[in-house]
């Protein structure tokens, strides 16, 4: 497209019409028609004759010969360069910004173009401009290093914003939400126009907040509906300003707004008993203020941050005292009846009105908002990223650090904290336990939670209803209050499952709580084992029948005295000399007597020797001695417990038994082969007789024989 004789500095298409604007150092500003284009480049479709005449009319060629796009209209205007332009995005507006320091709005029909007024306020160029997307408002920037604000009806200044060093070259505006972006000589500035939080206070059933048209409304929870417009503060500060904070007084049904304009102002307003319509407030009571809340039914402090002084007011707007706060006060709240919290940039103090002194402090950096639990017994102090909950008399309860902003926060009927960030929904209980109860698609914030309903008012100030399943900060809150009543309901009425719910269970001390939420066996013998819950731990190990496991029952088993499963899991492991010592301890006699004949079946002779001494039964020991030709323990066993007449014929056995094997020995019979300590017993395969006789002689001497080793 040709038609500027100098540099385009900008162009720009409409955001519904096919129309392209463009700006030069030509001093001109284009409008340029590229509906040609759009023709050319559209699928073929079947057209009557007219319309074919029509279009081949349209197409007629500018000086160049170009069909495609065309200029509509020049507009001529400024004294020098242009360097922006935009389009309105609804209006057909168009605006422009020049090296002449103007900012010029421009109006178009479809035959013609005409300037409609002039912005001047700018000290040097104007580098940029643009339309807000959503309010009657025109932004521009400049080489002077500032950022202004006009209205687009008046054509007036509305607000101002300057740099120190940075010259400003561009700006743009996101087409959803309330932020722009302007780029000076080192970096991009992202800012916001507005706060976009609106003013809202609730009592009981009702919620009383203010809209972007500045408008009084009401809400009723119980019955879900709003109210026709209250009353009306369009006078209140700046049109185009919205009010910071609303405090309610339920007892003269009046609230106090405040607003951040011209230096703070606040007014003091009666609402109307019935909400017939809109009307304007007309019993008001104005003054100059940075904050302003009610302390009691007929007092209110009024704060200015300029000279740092709080004055408590009557309802006529008489001041009544006056405070000196703390150095660096920058905000108030209520703080109980008769009280206020000071907030500064590092601590918070609880002042005492009537003593005239503050009464607690706490070290919290930069508080900005302050929310009462309904009973008023905590308060949550609410930061960028942190939130702090407080006794009423400003004793820490605890606190939690967000990476995310925080928005808002409510309580719940129960003393839960629900608070808001820019994509969840969180809560926090007393003790500083907290998790994510739902995702948000868009910021709101939060003014009353209800059973399974959260109350919210939107960045459009509209009230708002989500639903949210508080289970989980529900269960957590009867743990910790110990109502197992409500804890077993909740497991069986509700899926409340997951890792999470279980890993907390655990590190509160509460695994036969987190046993009902798991089916994974191994996690379920884990917690059985922890919570002594051995019919589980039982049922759990005969599923996953691993010899670690049955070891780790068999500890636990042992501990609570349990002979019945450690027995059980001695059989699984095949530990039969630690099972005959059970049947000791215990006192069966018939297993250990069984237990002695498999020891006799498997060949083990120290088994064997160990349950005969279990038994008592000395006769078997006197025969194993014997057969192993330990004549000592032989004798003196015979000693002890064989008769007098008997004991000649025994003694004269082991001597012939003894004399017998060094007989073979001496006529080489088959033991030399295998060395002088083997010996083959009937029933039994050869085995040492040192061996045995070494192993003998330490059970006896834990069994208190030492004499006999000696």
């Amino acid at each position: 497209m040709t038609g500027h004789n100098h540099y385009t500095m900008c162009a720009q298409f409409h955001p519904k019409d096919d129309l392209v604007v463009s700006a030069s150092l030509d001093q001109s500003v284009r409008v340029w028609d590229i509906s040609g284009l759009r023709k050319k480049h559209s699928a073929p479709t079947s057209m009557t004759f007219e319309d074919q005449m029509s279009r081949s009319n349209q197409n007629q060629a500018d000086m160049f010969g170009n069909t495609d796009a065309v200029v509509k209209f020049v507009l001529e205007g400024h004294d020098r360069g242009v360097n922006w332009v935009a389009f309105h995005p609804t209006l057909p507006l168009i605006v422009s910004a020049g090296d002449d320091r103007l900012v010029k709005l421009w109006r178009m029909s479809e035959t013609k173009a005409w300037e409609v007024d002039t912005c001047r306020g700018h000290f040097q160029n104007a580098s940029g401009c643009l339309f807000h997307p959503h309010q009657d408002l025109i932004l521009s920037v400049g080489e002077d290093k500032t950022i202004r604000v006009w209205d687009l009806n008046k054509r007036t200044s509305v607000q101002s914003f300057k740099r120190e060093n940075d010259r400003f070259w561009v700006i743009a505006a996101h087409p959803e939400i309330n932020l722009f972006a302007a780029g000076h000589d080192n970096g991009v500035m992202v800012f916001k126009l507005e706060r976009e939080r609106p003013a809202s206070a609730f009592y009981q059933n009702n919620l009383f907040f203010i809209t972007k048209e500045k408008h009084v409304r009401s809400y009723d929870f119980q019955k879900n509906i709003e109210s026709p417009t209250l009353l009306t503060l369009k006078k209140l500060g700046s049109p185009w300003v919205p009010p910071r904070s609303l405090s309610y007084n339920p007892a003269e049904r009046a609230i106090l707004v405040t607003s951040p304009a011209d230096g703070g102002s606040y007014e003091l307003i009666n609402l109307p008993r019935d909400g017939s319509g809109s009307m304007d407030a007309t019993d008001t009571k104005r003054g100059q203020g940075t904050s302003a809340v009610f302390v009691a039914r007929n007092r209110f402090a009024v704060f200015n941050a300029a000279s740092q002084q709080i004055d408590i007011k009557d309802l006529s707007n008489s001041t009544t005292k006056t405070i000196k706060p703390p150095t660096g006060t920058t905000d108030i709240y209520f703080g109980g009846t008769g009280n206020l919290l000071l907030i500064t940039p590092t601590a918070v103090h609880l002042y005492d009105i009537q003593q005239k002194k503050a009464t607690a402090e706490l070290a919290v950096a930069g508080v900005k908002y302050v929310v009462w639990s309904n009973d008023g017994l905590y308060a949550a102090l609410l930061s960028k990223h942190n939130v702090t909950i407080v006794t009423k008399t400003l004793e820490q309860v605890s606190t939690l650090h967000e990476t995310i902003r925080i928005k808002s926060a409510t309580w719940d009927d129960a003393g839960v904290l629900l608070y808001s960030t820019l994509n969840h929904i969180k809560y926090t209980l007393l003790n500083g336990d907290n998790g994510i109860v739902r995702t948000l698609d868009q910021t709101v914030y939060l003014v009353r939670v209800k059973a399974r309903t959260v109350y919210c008012l939107d960045r459009s100030a509209k009230p708002k209803i989500l639903n949210i399943d508080p289970t989980e900060y529900r269960f957590k809150l009867a743990l910790v209050k110990r109502n197992y009543e409500e804890m077993l309901q909740i497991i069986k009425n509700s899926s409340l499952v997951g890792q999470s719910i279980i890993s907390y269970l655990q590190k509160k001390g509460y695994p036969e709580i987190a046993l009902q939420f798991v089916q994974d066996p191994q996690t379920r013998f884990e917690l059985a084992i922890e919570c002594g819950n051995l019919d589980v731990a039982v049922e759990m190990a005969k599923q996953l029948d691993r010899p670690k496991l049955w070891s780790r029952l068999t500890t636990e088993a042992l501990a609570h005295g349990n002979h019945q499963i450690v027995e059980m899991t001695y059989k699984k492991l095949r530990q039969f000399d630690k099972l005959s010592f059970l049947y000791l301890a215990t006192g069966d006699e018939a297993k250990l007597t069984r237990m002695a004949k498999i020891a006799e079946h498997r060949g083990d002779f120290t088994a064997r020797f160990q349950n005969a001494l279990y038994l008592g039964d000395v006769n078997d020991r006197i025969a194993m001695f014997k057969e192993i030709d330990l004549c000592k323990f032989y004798v003196l066993a015979m000693k002890r417990s064989v008769p007098n007449e008997h004991r000649s014929l025994s003694l004269h056995d082991c001597k012939v038994s003894r004399s017998r094997r060094r007989m073979r020995v001496d006529l080489g019979g088959n033991r030399s082969h295998r060395g002088p300590n083997h010996i083959t017993y009937p029933g039994l395969s050869s085995i040492s007789s040192k061996t045995h006789r070494i192993d003998v002689q330490s059970q006896l001497a834990n069994k208190g024989y030492f004499p006999i080793i000696l």
